[in-house]
């Protein structure tokens, strides 16, 4: 029965530059945003399950993009919780049994659900909110290592020890994470040297850094070096964030 399937998203038009250019069928995953990302702080935004009404978080610097989306379309919001109710319920029926069960338990639901695709963007919302569900996707791209799942997170503390000095887990050559840069995890990419994207309020602050901006998620997906993501989404009525934001539009149309 599909109401005990995860569902799964088409690209948004970012996205579909990416399959289009690479003659690549994408799908995409999504949990609630806020709500499952225990690493976020820049961008720590979450929309109320039932009537959508957006809440940023106390050290909230730009709005996450995909929280705004949800307070906006009750079918999104319906959709984004449908999986993580069924995720947080194999947490709650098998709360005493044993580590590898949760995970393994995930996996096969994610597995039973997965979509025929080449490549995956695990979270367009959301992110790894326990090692259980990381570990679960990490299985599922060793279970298609003909297909690219990838990923960007926050929840950096997940994959090392509790010290933070040593990676845990063997990620797979075909499951790819890119850190987000914004939360409470971040002196981990620089302690590891990790890959990471970070959001910038105009082409100048990327030039500054020396960042190339993503424009179509290719640099997630395949690239090797640390990238900019430009600003965008919904911002926070007269937030520096907003400011920055109707900048962006007012260049865009000059350059057109």
């Amino acid at each position: 029965m599909t109401e005990n399937l995860l569902k799964f998203g088409e690209p948004n038009s970012k996205l579909k530059k990416l399959a289009k250019k690479l003659k690549l069928k994408l799908k995409t995953f999504s949990l609630p945003s806020g709500w499952t990302c225990p690493g976020a702080k820049d961008c720590k935004s979450r929309a109320d399950r039932k009537t959508g009404k957006i809440k940023d978080g106390k050290h909230c610097q730009f709005r996450c993009f995909q929280a705004s989306a949800e307070a906006v379309y009750p079918s999104l919001r319906k959709m984004v919780w449908h999986n993580m109710d069924l995720l947080d319920a194999i947490n709650k029926d098998h709360k005493n049994c044993g580590f590898d069960y949760k995970w393994e338990a995930m996996a096969d639901l994610i597995e039973r659900s997965l979509p025929k695709a080449d490549i995956y963007r695990v979270h367009v919302g959301g992110d790894f909110f326990n090692r259980h569900y990381l570990i679960a996707w990490m299985q599922v791209a060793k279970r298609f290592p003909e297909r690219i799942f990838y990923a960007y997170t926050k929840s950096l503390h997940l994959f090392y020890s509790n010290d933070g000095l040593r990676p845990v887990w063997t990620v797979p050559s075909n499951m790819r994470f890119t850190a987000s840069r914004g939360g409470f995890y971040d002196w981990l990419i620089t302690e590891h040297g990790l890959k990471c994207a970070e959001v910038v309020f105009s082409e100048e602050e990327a030039d500054a850094q020396e960042l190339e901006i993503d424009h179509d998620d290719e640099h997630a997906a395949f690239g090797k070096e640390s990238f900019a993501l430009l600003l965008h989404g919904v911002q926070p009525k007269g937030s520096a964030a907003s400011q920055a934001l109707s900048e962006i539009k007012r260049s865009v149309k000059r350059a057109v």
